[in-house]
């Protein structure tokens, strides 16, 4: 394309200040899923075109945005957006193969924030309103994530993650939150890895551990010190000296064990089960929750006086279904991961991918592409490939509109679930895997829980499921 304000190659993004405005994803081009995604402001846009182009590129003509999009089964021009007061209108131009919103073809129609648009192989995400970094166009070619794995289209998210360099070369204390399967420990390793620690990155869950047996496999046991107690154990915190420790699910540790931590914190010494003399560590702690660590404390769960121990940087990680524009960057991570760099998609799946919710998030989506990998043996990803639950939920439904999320990624919805106990969460889990296995049937998820189905419905009410994600 030729034009004096043309881009083929788009700009490296930077990090600035993220005023909120109408945006456009290129989320995922099914026929070649490794292509990566882009991001286009419609700020002061009236019109976008879309072009079947060779390469992608971005060309602005005062109030006109043309992108070239390069997937072989568009048309020469696809399709149109139209600026109408606040709303934009998507306009089919006579294409070979359609235009689809959600799901459905149209010819034309207004769309809402968190439309799904297909042209081609090629999905789009429309956002009405949302905060967003950098230049006006952005290649996900050119994103510089802090670390691998790290990389994201979605603006708030990038700023936040933008800081941790920074925080990783210091000592301020780092709590990550967020849902189960969001990618905390993903984050706790990039953090070790930035701080260029020398030692090991230890993780622990210590909602894994029986919790009479959690202190020792932390600090440490001296032989004879307790039944079972055969030799001496130096524990895992002695194991991340000069390192990292990672303390997954902190809220989950017994009230000794958080005495413990606390005294190790204070001290920045190990005192072994069983032994007399304390031992000096150097160990960079980092912890993770799904909790609100703030409501524990108030509840008497956690420990007040080592909430502040632990807390200095908080990273809060959103749950996939308020980040889908992620959706491609994080499909090609996992082909990669799998050695699948030349698989593709049929529209139908890809659809019905950005459709679902993913109710245990991104390590569902890795789960659900190491899985259909197989089933297709080398050939396209179809529906049938999927597993049920994603094949339910593709079905052309409106996908669940995020949050605003401004200045922190942890912006809770406009009437936000409370947060979650261990024994909450445990339960939630427990009702994912019998909607699951039910098919969304209340009277037979009832019948197994020996509860009423008014009951259950409140259940999937108070842990914002959603019965169609399972039907």
């Amino acid at each position: 394309m030729t034009s004096p304000t043309a881009t083929p190659a788009i700009a490296r993004r930077r990090v600035g200040a993220a005023p909120s405005s109408p945006q456009l994803f290129e989320v995922l081009d099914c026929a070649k899923p490794l292509r990566p995604p882009a991001r286009h402001s419609l700020a002061g846009v009236d019109e976008v075109l879309f072009l079947r182009a060779d390469e992608r590129s971005a060309a602005r003509d005062g109030r006109t945005l043309r992108l070239g999009i390069p997937d072989p089964t568009m048309s020469g021009t696809h399709a149109r957006l139209r600026r109408e007061g606040d709303r934009f209108r998507v306009e089919d131009a006579g294409s070979t193969n359609g235009t689809f919103v959600n799901g459905q073809q149209e010819r034309e129609r207004i769309l809402s924030d968190y439309d799904a648009i297909e042209m081609g192989h090629t999905e789009l995400i429309f956002r009405a309103s949302v905060a967003a970094d950098g230049p006006p166009d952005v290649d996900g070619a050119d994103l510089d994530p802090p670390a691998p794995g790290l990389a994201t289209l979605v603006g708030p998210l990038a700023l936040e993650l933008a800081r941790l360099p920074a925080i990783a070369r210091s000592t301020v204390p780092v709590v990550i939150g967020g849902e189960t399967g969001t990618g905390k420990e993903m984050i706790a390793r990039a953090v070790h890895q930035l701080s260029e620690r020398r030692g090991l990155f230890v993780a622990v869950n210590c909602g894994a551990i029986v919790p009479s047996l959690l202190v020792s496999e932390l600090f440490g046991y001296r032989k004879g010190s307790f039944a079972g107690a055969t030799e001496n154990r130096p524990g895992l915190v002695r194991a991340a000296d000069g390192g990292t420790l990672f303390l997954d699910e902190i809220a989950e540790m017994t009230a000794e064990a958080q005495a413990a931590v606390l005294r190790f914190l204070q001290e920045h010494e190990v005192l072994a089960v069983g032994a007399t003399e304390p031992v000096k560590v150097d160990v960079r702690v980092l912890a993770a929750t799904h909790v609100d660590l703030e409501a524990a404390v108030a509840t008497g769960k956690f420990r007040g006086d080592l909430l502040p121990r632990i807390t200095g940087f908080t990273v809060k990680l959103p749950p996939l279904r308020w980040r889908r524009e992620d959706l491609g960057l994080l499909i090609a991570s996992f082909l990669r991961k799998f050695g699948a760099e030349t698989a593709s998609l049929t529209c139908e799946a890809g659809r019905a991918l950005l459709a679902y919710r993913w109710p245990t998030n991104i390590r569902e989506l890795e789960r659900c592409v190491q899985s259909a990998l197989v089933l297709a043996g080398g050939e396209p990803v179809d529906v049938q490939h999927l597993p049920p639950a994603v094949r339910r939920g593709g079905g052309g439904e409106p996908v669940e509109k995020a949050p605003e999320l401004r200045d922190l990624v942890a912006a809770e919805p406009s009437a936000p679930p409370r947060a979650l106990t261990p024994e909450d969460a445990r339960h939630r889990d427990e009702l994912i895997t019998l909607l699951r296995e039910h098919h969304g049937n209340i009277a037979a998820v009832a019948r197994v829980m020996g509860k009423a189905r008014m009951q259950v419905h409140r259940w999937v009410k108070r842990y914002d499921l959603r019965l169609s994600d399972f039907r």
